[in-house]
């Protein structure tokens, strides 16, 4: 697995735009540091490639590559984030992969696309949330780009503004996911094409338990209860617990400093 990660070189909190982020909530930079690079440590260890981007300045939440786009072969899709705050990153990322040597596809030009954040593969499709971040039609011109079938996911509560924060699709049966995050309908949705999809406790969802990887029989994710941890058991898999409360303070976790490659 290859992976791209952002060390926080200028990581803050420098303004809100979801209901975690609170600016008096202030960083402590060397946690910060450290917490990044013990997950760093524990991917690497765990047998990922991971390349690293540089942060750049006047871009506080970088550090979330997942929302950077997507990459598929050697084609970058990128987002364009709502917020004006974050839209800075856009070329920085664009450059990046362009020196990798990557296409770049514009296939969401002129809409809201947050790129891993919001569209997770699954087998051969892609599940994507909208509402808070990404647009549908964005969704659809991507999905389309890349020649997988889309299912769209609503979600319904703004602390879950990403898909990534309350679904994680893990493996080709089963998935986690926090209910409460959606309406009847995406629940529905889920129960549909998820052979075996395992609810979390609202415990475990505010921990950002859905905000996890796989690698190999190892999910990663900043905490897991006791319940969740003897439920991976069961199907066979570990848990790595890697602390991330100073990124948890901006509304990400494991999955959100990260995009796979």
């Amino acid at each position: 697995m290859k992976i791209l990660m952002c060390a926080p070189s200028h990581y803050a909190i420098r303004y809100e735009i979801n209901p975690w982020m609170k600016i008096q909530n202030r960083i402590t930079p060397s946690r910060a540091q450290a917490q990044w690079k013990g997950l760093y440590t524990t991917l690497r260890r765990l047998g990922a490639r991971v390349w690293l981007i540089p942060q750049k300045k006047g871009c506080p939440d970088m550090v979330f590559t997942a929302n950077a786009g997507v990459a598929h072969g050697r084609t970058f899709i990128p987002s364009h984030f709502r917020y004006k705050q974050r839209q800075l990153e856009e070329p920085a990322f664009i450059q990046y992969f362009r020196k990798k040597g990557y296409s770049i596809d514009d296939a969401s030009q002129g809409l809201y696309f947050e790129g891993e954040g919001d569209l997770l593969p699954y087998r051969d499709m892609f599940f994507a949330g909208f509402r808070f971040r990404s647009e549908v039609r964005a969704h659809e011109r991507v999905s389309e780009s890349l020649g997988r079938r889309l299912v769209t996911l609503e979600l319904s509560k703004p602390q879950f503004y990403h898909l990534d924060t309350c679904f994680f699709p893990m493996d080709e049966t089963s998935a986690l996911y926090y209910p409460q995050a959606f309406d009847d309908y995406g629940r529905k949705v889920i129960r549909r094409f998820i052979q075996n999809p395992m609810a979390v406790s609202r415990e475990d969802a505010y921990q950002f338990a859905c905000n996890a990887i796989r690698i190999g029989r190892t999910v990663v994710m900043n905490r897991a209860s006791r319940n969740l941890k003897g439920q991976l058991s069961s199907l066979g898999y570990g848990v790595c617990e890697t602390p991330t409360s100073e990124f948890m303070k901006a509304g990400g976790s494991v999955k959100c400093l990260l995009l796979k490659l």
